[in-house]
């Protein structure tokens, strides 16, 4: 890498750490260290989809589903035991109803390999759609009487009292078997038709946890989530956020480090031929499907485990608040204002991006209430009752104005992907 390059990420990773020195100083180490345990978790969300994208070109429009399963996964193993659940009716009506579900995949799947006894064709796919369609009907039928018991008993499952580790590792594998299936159906799309694909699934995973009261509690939401580190109400809120900074800074380095090695081996050559002409790369024997579902379910994976750590450090799981606007989108702005494939890039973009979303809200109170008082001092003019309420919405201009000028500007990202030049 030439000099200038150094000189650009040095200069642009000093312009964050006077930002952040900023913050420090008018609001505080507690909002300062809350701001950076976030973006770190964003950091690894953003790790995972420049995979995706900065490496094999995959338009993943649905982040905040992957995001939600692992926050998920990590409630129901992290929560409490919910005693009053495990000694009601409840809980023996959901053991039948599971071993009832197990029998129904199992023959799902036999209808799959029906081949083997000689029916094929439209035949055995419309085998394998009734199939699916009767299986549908009666978990909806049988799932119906078991929830209504459990939200009368005990309200919901509860948790496995697990430590939170653990949660957010089988959070990011759960994610990474939803993003298989998922893979297997439309990574044949083209990348707007997987786009929309994408973000319709996690739209659909969003209303089943939300509806889903008996496993979620829906609206009511759960809380308190418990840390992999001691708590504010352990430690303060210093001490606190400063070992859960640590704890994230410590998972994006380890990340960093194995995408790198990833990105120079071989592996990463031939994604990336992949990405650059999937003519050529099949031309020379690579099997573009698989490697495609490789990436994709290792993206997603990545997504799975960071909105864990992410849902984890705000403590409640509330399926109302998945949005595409703070779990899809602002990701695709911190990956493409950092650099898509590269993934220094990705980081940078992560913490820049944040910075400047949590900002924008305090940055617009400042200069509405600047033109409220000049505007009345200089015009006699009247500002609107609700001026000030809209400072919230603001951050949504900034965001759009980064990107915007991203895009115009540095279309490859502030730090962009280093191409290797053959003289």
């Amino acid at each position: 890498m030439n000099i200038d390059q150094y000189r650009r990420e040095i200069l642009l990773f000093s312009l964050v750490g006077l930002a952040i020195v900023a913050i420090v100083a008018f609001f505080g180490q507690a909002y300062t260290l809350r701001m950076l345990a976030e973006a770190a978790c964003y950091a690894i969300l953003a790790l995972g989809l420049t995979l995706q994208w900065g490496y094999a070109g995959l338009f993943n429009a649905g982040g905040m589903g992957f995001v939600a399963i692992g926050g998920f996964i990590t409630m129901v193993v992290a929560f409490p035991v919910n005693d009053a659940f495990w000694g009601s009716e409840g809980a023996k009506a959901l053991g039948f109803f599971l071993i009832e579900v197990a029998v129904i995949v199992l023959a799902v799947v036999g209808l799959t390999q029906i081949h083997r006894i000689g029916i094929r064709g439209k035949l055995k796919a419309v085998c394998v759609m009734v199939g699916l369609a009767a299986a549908f009907l009666f978990f909806n039928n049988e799932l119906a009487p078991v929830a209504k018991l459990i939200e009368t008993e005990s309200g919901f499952i509860g948790g496995l009292g697990l430590p939170v580790l653990l949660g957010w590792i089988l959070g990011g594998l759960a994610a990474a078997f939803v993003a298989y299936w998922i893979g297997k159906a439309c990574l044949g799309l083209r990348a707007d038709y997987l786009a929309i694909a994408t973000l319709g699934i996690a739209e659909i995973i969003k209303a089943i946890l939300k509806n889903a009261d008996w496993l979620t509690r829906g609206t009511l939401t759960v809380s308190p989530l418990p840390w992999p580190v001691p708590t504010p109400n352990d430690i303060g809120f210093v001490a606190a956020r400063s070992a859960y900074l640590a704890l994230t800074a410590i998972m994006v380095a380890v990340i960093f480090v194995l995408l790198q090695r990833a990105y120079r081996a071989p592996w990463g050559r031939m994604m990336r031929a992949i990405r650059d002409n999937e003519v050529s790369a099949a031309a020379m024997g690579k099997d573009i499907n698989l490697r495609r579902l490789q990436i994709f379910v290792l993206g997603s994976g990545l997504i799975g485990f960071g909105g864990a750590a992410l849902i984890s450090f705000a403590r409640i799981f509330d399926p109302s608040g998945f949005t595409p606007l703070k779990h899809t989108f602002l990701v695709w702005v911190m990956v493409l204002v950092g650099g898509a494939g590269n993934n220094l890039g990705a980081i940078f973009g992560a913490v820049a991006v944040y910075i400047i979303w949590l900002m924008g809200e305090p940055v617009a109170l400042l200069l509405f209430e600047s033109v409220r008082e000049l505007g009345s001092l200089w015009f006699d003019w009247e500002a609107p009752a609700d001026l000030m309420t809209r400072a919230l919405q603001a951050r949504v201009f900034f965001v759009g104005l980064t990107i915007t000028l991203a895009l115009r500007f540095v279309p490859r990202g502030l730090i962009p992907e280093r191409l290797n030049k053959i003289s």
